[in-house]
C-alpha cells in the first residue's frame, strides 16, 4: 500500500491552517511526520482519519481517494483516551469488538497484546490504578489490538522509562517488518532516527523538508567539516579559526568541544588541514560532519516566528 498526500490544506474560519503539504509512505515503512507545537502535525492526523475534512487537496491510497472506514487503523493520539474507571481487560475487549473484532477474537487479541506490552498481571485492574509508563503500554496495546495495516502513533514514547520505551520500539520496529504503513510523529528525534527512513518536517502549516532520511543527512552535512584541538577549547579554536583561516571556511557553530565549520569551496578540505598543520594547531578530530536529526530539524524548523 502506499499512501499519498497532496496538496493538502485546511483552514479554520479564516485562518488556513495547512497550505497545501505534500508527503507520502509506503508499507512496511515508517513516516517521521516531525513539527514543533502547532505546526500542524494533529491537524494532519485528523484528516488522515476523518475526524474532519481537508479544504482543499487530497488523501489517496494507491492511487485512489483514501476512505479510511475501509482499513483497520491503529491510531495513538498523544492524550489519553482510554477510560480510566474501567479494567484493562473490559476495555480493550470492547475497542476491539467496536473495531469489528468478534468477542472471542477481541479476548484472544487483549490476552496477546497486554502480555507482549508487560501488563498482563493488571489485566483485571482499574487503568486509573496503573503507572503513567503502563498506562501508556495498555494505549499501545489498543491502538495494535485490531491488526491495523496503517498506524498512527503520536508522542507513543511519552512518560516512559528506558526499559519500557525498548519494548515499545521492539513492538514498533516488528510492526514495520511485518509490512505495516507507519506514520510516526515525536519531538524525540532520537526515535524517529531509529525508525523512519523518511520524514517530513512541517513549520507554519507547510512542508519545509521532506524525503531519504540519509540523504537529507548527506546533504546537510555536504561542504561542512567538524574538529577537535587537544590543547584549546572549542570557543578559542573558534576565534582562531576566524582569524587565520577566513579566506578557506567559515565557523559555522560551536557544539560542545567540536567546531563545526563550511568550506568556502567543496575541494577545500585538504588545504585546510595542510594549513591546519602548518599553523600547528593539534589536532584530536578531523573530519566530515554528519548532521543529527535533532541538528537539521533546529534548522529548519527552529525560528521563532
Amino acid at each position: 500500500m502506499k499512501l499519498e498526500v497532496k496538496g493538502l490544506k485546511k483552514n479554520f474560519g479564516e485562518q488556513e491552517i495547512l497550505h497545501g503539504i505534500s508527503f507520502s509512505v509506503e508499507s512496511g515503512s515508517a513516516l517521521g511526520l516531525l513539527g514543533r507545537n502547532g505546526a500542524g502535525k494533529t491537524t494532519t492526523i485528523r484528516i488522515l482519519m476523518d475526524v474532519f475534512k481537508g479544504n482543499g487537496g487530497s488523501v489517496l491510497m494507491d492511487g485512489k481517494p483514501f476512505r479510511p472506514r475501509e482499513y483497520q487503523i491503529g491510531y495513538l493520539p498523544e492524550e489519553r483516551g482510554l477510560y480510566p474507571k474501567k479494567t484493562v481487560s473490559e476495555q480493550l475487549i470492547y475497542l476491539g469488538m467496536l473495531r469489528g473484532l468478534s468477542a472471542k477474537a477481541a479476548k484472544d487479541s487483549m490476552k496477546k497484546w497486554i502480555e507482549r506490552m508487560g501488563v498482563s498481571e493488571y489485566e483485571n485492574r482499574k487503568l486509573e490504578t496503573l503507572s503513567k509508563g503502563n498506562q501508556q503500554k495498555v494505549q499501545l496495546a489498543q491502538t495494535l489490538i485490531c491488526d491495523p495495516a496503517v498506524i498512527i502513533l503520536d508522542e507513543p514514547f511519552s512518560g516512559l522509562d528506558p526499559v519500557n520505551s525498548q519494548i515499545l520500539k521492539d513492538v514498533i520496529k516488528e510492526q514495520i517488518q511485518a509490512g505495516k504503513l507507519v506514520i510516526f510523529s515525536s519531538h524525540q528525534m532520537s526515535y524517529v532516527e531509529e525508525f523512519c527512513e523518511e520524514i517530513a518536517i512541517l513549520n507554519h502549516g507547510q512542508i519545509v523538508l521532506s524525503g531519504d532520511l540519509k540523504e537529507i543527512k548527506r546533504e546537510f552535512g555536504r561542504d561542512r567539516l567538524v574538529m577537535s584541538s587537544l590543547d584549546e577549547e572549542a570557543p578559542d579554536l573558534a576565534r582562531r579559526l576566524n582569524d587565520t583561516f577566513s579566506d578557506l571556511l567559515e565557523v559555522e557553530k560551536i557544539q560542545k568541544d567540536r567546531v563545526i565549520i563550511k568550506k568556502k569551496q567543496p575541494e577545500n578540505k585538504p588545504a585546510i588541514l595542510k594549513r591546519l598543520l602548518e599553523q600547528d594547531v593539534d589536532l584530536e578530530y578531523f573530519g566530515l560532519y554528519e548532521p543529527s536529526l535533532n541538528d537539521i530539524f533546529v534548522e529548519k524548523a527552529g525560528d521563532e516566528a
